[in-house]
């Protein structure tokens, strides 16, 4: 039998403080969701003047994210490569940039989402808050 890792409490925490500082060093309003490798939802954090539908997005983001061990926005470029059937994939909804899948040693342990921004831009703080656990 195989183990892995998870994330803890404090894990999350530091991801959510990494991320936030990146979205307030560059005044972007956003909302942050973690989830685990399941796509359950770890962490919502929506900033002051984030829009209202970011805590939607946000969270949809992580889920594809987690749930297809891939960058969410790999699905948007499927959908404007042509392949609109793909709209129909089950679970998935979050397939927009900015979602960023949490990997150590090949294993999903979650992932992060972001809205508010350009999806560039969500992106970037998903990866800052990933970036604080030095995986």
């Amino acid at each position: 039998m195989k183990t892995k890792p998870e994330l803890e409490l404090a894990d999350v925490k530091k991801i959510a403080a990494a991320a936030e500082a990146e979205a307030l060093q560059n005044r972007w309003a956003v909302t942050i969701a973690i989830v685990d490798d399941g796509g359950h939802l770890l962490w919502l954090q929506r900033l002051d003047g984030a829009p209202a539908v970011s805590s939607h997005i946000a969270p949809a983001k992580a889920h594809t994210a987690a749930l297809g061990r891939r960058e969410s926005k790999v699905y948007e470029d499927i959908v404007n490569g042509g392949r609109t059937s793909f709209l129909s994939a089950p679970a998935l909804q979050g397939l927009l940039e900015g979602g960023v899948p949490i990997m150590k040693d090949g294993q999903c342990l979650g992932a992060v989402g972001v809205s508010g921004v350009k999806s560039s831009e969500d992106a970037q703080i998903a990866r800052a808050g990933i970036a604080a656990l030095g995986l």
